[in-house]
């Protein structure tokens, strides 16, 4: 017997074998099943979703005799095994008329055609004609054809299939019951050559169905056709290398390696990926293609994690590769590669206009690379100049007795103390008093084997340095469990800039436990999380010296507790009124309001710094 290709041989012969088209099989066998009958059915859609199949077993509920004799026979579900169903199948059955409107556009083949319209059927109960490719008929076909299909005879059914219905004339749109095919996506074709192939007793890798899938484009007769091809290719087993050497296109496990070293912003390797992609001598438009189109499925991951498509079966992974980005470098690389994609043709090579354009997205980031490790900033002032000269006069003093104040680093305040706190500052009064020990020195001028001065200059200077370590030994350099007032203190010193600062300005510090720090973010910012934000937090925070860990979680605020955003605008609004009631006091301005009747635009004044 000779090979049947899996097209035909998986061809639906029942309604419910019908793949993906469910909103067309249900309105089609609720009517059977009522008895409500058209005589004029429209089925539009692309290339191999089913149009033709959908119009044959259309043919067969209307003729299948296993339900009985007369209309009342009429079924949803025809049993096959009939006559007139296997009739059907095999292609000789009298009373179904197939025609190929794209070989016989004349108006002569359509008035032939209907002539034989008015006999009844010879063998089933209704005849009916199945017009394919029906946009392809003339302006004259069409109105010949027109009086019939509006009013035909009652034993007369008209199955019309095209791929193009806007071609059709508005009237005999009107006259027909049109259904729409959907495309298939790729998980529902995966899903079905996975069913196939396992029946078939065929071996097949996963990853291969995804490619196969992919290339359809929403028709399941391609996909067959090209599982066909695959099977022969690689000698009755279906491999992911060997199908994607057939189909000539690019492994989507390179393009997923690019948007890794996007992530792990690593020149390095990203050159190394475009390198290894070369041997393959792929289309390098193609690949930035690709590459535009993750980075669009990563922005949807990060908006609408829900809404990700899994066309090429990686959902999982994008998800996880969206945790990685910042949504300002997802959509500002998108942008590059999209202006990219447009300046390849003024590229002397398509190679390096893919190189340049990745190394761009890198150099353009907010944060810029490569980043050299970030100085800890200080989140108090420098010590006073008070503090500076105390230093200096210790500094002349033995050594034995200056040392521990030098090797001290806490002598400024821990993270998040308030900088003006006299109690944290205790080196500040003992400072005036070595100011006017130099003043005895002209009257013990005329004793200089004595020298009274220079002693009492070395006691006054070291009497407050003694307690010093002590209070450096018990001063730590940051607090042990840092607090909400904490974390509104010195979050502006962390230096944080972009969205991650957008987004901690909108955050409560919830719990500290001296490991992890668990931020309560408003949940209105939620979609903008990431886990690039946390890590950056964390490199902020361990600069100040808090070796922490950062979560979010994502809850009502506390109504009682600010954000940093919320106490930047209070203050602001303060800094504002404060500004406000100064200009209205100034002598000069209140002239200018008795004089011309002039009034303030509140909006207008900006106060400065000096206005606290």
């Amino acid at each position: 017997m000779s090979y049947q290709v899996l097209a035909r041989k998986w061809r639906p012969r029942t309604f419910h074998e019908l793949v993906g088209q469910t909103h067309v099989q249900r309105a089609l066998v609720n009517a059977l099943d009522q008895g409500r009958l058209h005589h004029a059915y429209l089925f539009t859609g692309t290339r191999g979703v089913g149009k033709t199949t959908l119009a044959r077993i259309l043919a067969k509920c209307l003729n299948c005799t296993a339900g009985g004799e007369g209309d009342e026979g009429v079924t949803s579900t025809p049993c096959g095994q009939c006559d007139s169903c296997r009739a059907i199948d095999e292609g000789r059955f009298v009373d179904l008329i197939e025609v190929d409107a794209a070989s016989r556009t004349k108006v002569e083949d359509t008035r032939e055609l209907l002539d034989n319209v008015q006999y009844a059927p010879t063998q089933g109960r209704y005849k009916v004609y199945l017009i394919d490719e029906v946009h392809m008929l003339s302006t004259s076909s069409f109105n010949a054809l027109l009086k019939t299909l509006e009013e035909p005879p009652p034993h007369v059914k008209f199955l019309l299939a095209t791929t193009d219905p806007h071609r059709l004339p508005p009237t005999v749109l009107s006259r027909c019951l049109q259904f729409t095919l959907k495309h298939l996506p790729p998980e529902r074709v995966v899903e079905h050559l996975t069913q196939v192939l396992s029946e078939e007793g065929v071996a097949f890798e996963k990853s291969a169905l995804w490619l196969l899938g992919k290339a359809a484009e929403g028709s399941m007769r391609d996909a067959m056709s090209l599982t066909d091809q695959a099977i022969a290719f690689g000698q009755g087993v279906v491999h992911h290398a060997d199908v994607a050497a057939m189909l000539g296109t690019l492994d989507h496990r390179h393009v997923l390696a690019l948007i890794e070293a996007l992530a792990e912003v690593d020149v390095a390797r990203l050159l190394d990926e475009v390198a290894r992609l070369a041997e393959q001598g792929p289309d390098f438009a193609a690949v930035l293609d690709d590459v535009t189109t993750i980075l669009h499925r990563l922005a949807v991951a990060q908006m609408v994690p829900d809404a990700v498509d899994n066309g090429h079966g990686d959902r999982e992974t994008v998800l996880a590769l969206a945790g990685r980005f910042t949504a300002e470098d997802v959509q500002l690389y998108y942008q590059i590669g999209i202006q990219g994609r447009g300046d390849m043709a003024h590229a002397p090579d398509l190679r390096s206009a893919l190189e340049m354009t990745l190394m761009r997205m890198l150099a353009f980031r907010p944060q810029g690379v490569p980043r050299p490790p970030a100085t800890p900033l200080p989140l108090q002032p420098e010590r006073p100049a008070t503090d500076a000269a105390s230093d200096a006069q210790v500094a002349s003093a033995p050594p034995p007795e200056t040392a521990p104040p030098e090797a001290s680093p806490q002598a400024s305040p821990p993270w998040g103390a308030d900088p003006v706190s006299p109690a944290e500052t205790p080196s500040a009064p003992p400072d005036p008093k070595p100011e006017p020990a130099p003043e005895p020195a002209p009257d013990a001028a005329p004793e200089p084997d004595s020298d009274p001065a220079s002693e009492p200059m070395v006691e006054t200077a070291s009497a407050p340095v003694e307690p010093e370590p002590a209070a450096a030994d018990s001063a730590p350099a940051a607090p042990e469990r840092l607090d909400h007032a904490g974390w509104l203190d010195g979050f502006a010193a962390l230096g944080l800039g972009g969205l991650t600062r957008s987004l901690a300005a909108n955050c409560q510090l919830k719990h500290d436990d001296g490991a992890t720090l668990e931020l309560r973010l408003d949940p209105e910012q939620a979609a903008m999380q990431a886990e690039i934000h946390e890590t950056r937090i964390a490199r902020a925070l361990a600069a100040q010296g808090l070796e922490r860990r950062v979560t979010f979680t994502s809850e009502p605020l506390d109504p009682t507790l600010e954000t940093p955003r919320q106490r930047d605008g209070r203050l602001a609004q303060a800094r504002h009124a404060r500004a406000l009631d100064t200009l209205n006091r100034d002598p000069h301005v209140q002239q200018l309001k008795e004089t011309f009747g002039a009034t303030f635009m509140d909006n207008g004044v900006t106060p400065t710094r000096n206005t606290d």
